[in-house]
């Protein structure tokens, strides 16, 4: 299998997981004002398992280093199976409520504030297990400018939505947060700590990320169609609904979605071994300040903002750059 070598391409990986994990839920968006979001998302979780498994066949069964997709999957041990499956599954239901909070407040709301919590509590969880291979005064300095930035952005949302529609976007972004910052470690705990001698009954990134989408697509039964009966918003939904009113092209919007969002998955786990998980998913939810930049500059959330906002924002830009840098140098210093 292809192994990530050095630090530098590991920060380039990530730097794309960045751009992936900000940018695919303009594929919502742009499916939004015809299809609902529990049905957009059926189409999403496709894409995520599609792409994961092209990336096993071909990468992950490639070179002589490691070991190949298939008999990795083969010889896994039930532990390091549900370890992987359990991780799709806390990913789906913060994804869900994330997804929701975007119907309701916009990415330049949900992204900065959910994913910016997952941010901050995930990089701290994945620190735990492996501190010494850190500069913990960059790391937490970072995640430190990053907190204050999600402050920032709270207090610019403020301004533009009031009542009962801002608090509620606020609150279910929170708790999107605050779910998404566990489900990388349970993935990363399922791989080998050696990824050239790989240690019996544990996974490469590619069967991990593998067992991960099937664990998101096995809960959607669940989670999803709770969802579809009981919707943030509009009306329920019902599965005949997704065969009858999907176009081609809303199923084609919604893969892409998923595959957008399941490439930065599979580079990120990638380029933890070199970068360290505790760097390699702080960076990737840099998408935070990808998708407020789609939300301030395409999408417009912020156009009728009242007098001030503006100064907000661009200290909230400001302060996610700084604190991403210092998280990639917490590894160089």
């Amino acid at each position: 299998m292809y192994i990530v070598n050095s630090y530098s391409l590991a920060v380039v990986l990530c730097i794309i997981t960045m751009l992936c994990w900000g940018s695919w839920a303009n594929t919502q968006k742009l499916a939004s004002k015809e299809w609902s979001f529990p049905l957009f998302y059926w189409d999403y979780t496709l894409g995520v398992i599609i792409l994961s498994l092209v990336f096993g066949l071909t990468l992950g069964s490639s070179g002589d280093s490691g070991q190949a997709f298939i008999p990795n999957l083969l010889s896994a041990t039930p532990k390091v199976i549900l370890f992987a499956l359990l991780g799709g599954v806390i990913f789906n239901i913060a994804n869900l409520l994330l997804v929701a909070a975007i119907e309701i407040a916009g990415m330049a709301i949900a992204f900065p504030i959910g994913i910016g919590l997952a941010l901050v509590l995930g990089v701290f969880n994945n620190y735990l297990p492996n501190p010494e291979a850190y500069n913990s005064l960059y790391l937490f300095l970072g995640v430190g400018l990053v907190t204050l930035a999600i402050v920032l952005n709270a207090t610019a949302y403020k301004k533009v939505s009031q009542g009962s529609k801002s608090t509620r976007g606020i609150v279910l972004s929170l708790v999107a947060g605050f779910l998404m910052s566990f489900f990388y470690r349970f993935v990363a705990d399922s791989m080998s700590t050696d990824l050239v001698n790989i240690t019996a009954g544990t996974f490469t990134p590619y069967a991990a990320v593998f067992v991960f989408s099937i664990g998101i697509f096995i809960s959607n039964f669940v989670f999803n169609y709770y969802f579809m009966k009981k919707p943030i918003s509009g009306e329920p939904v019902t599965f005949g609904m997704y065969f009858k009113q999907g176009t081609p092209k809303l199923h084609i919007v919604g893969i892409l979605g998923g595959i957008i969002w399941s490439l930065g998955m599979m580079l990120s786990i990638m380029a933890g071994d070199k970068a360290g998980y505790a760097i390699s998913y702080g960076l990737g939810q840099g998408a935070t300040l990808v998708a407020a930049i789609w939300g301030v500059f395409v999408w417009k959330e912020f156009a009728n903002a009242p007098k001030g906002t503006n100064k907000l924002l661009v200290a909230m830009f400001a302060l996610f750059i700084v604190g991403l840098a210092l998280i990639i140098l917490a590894r160089l210093g």
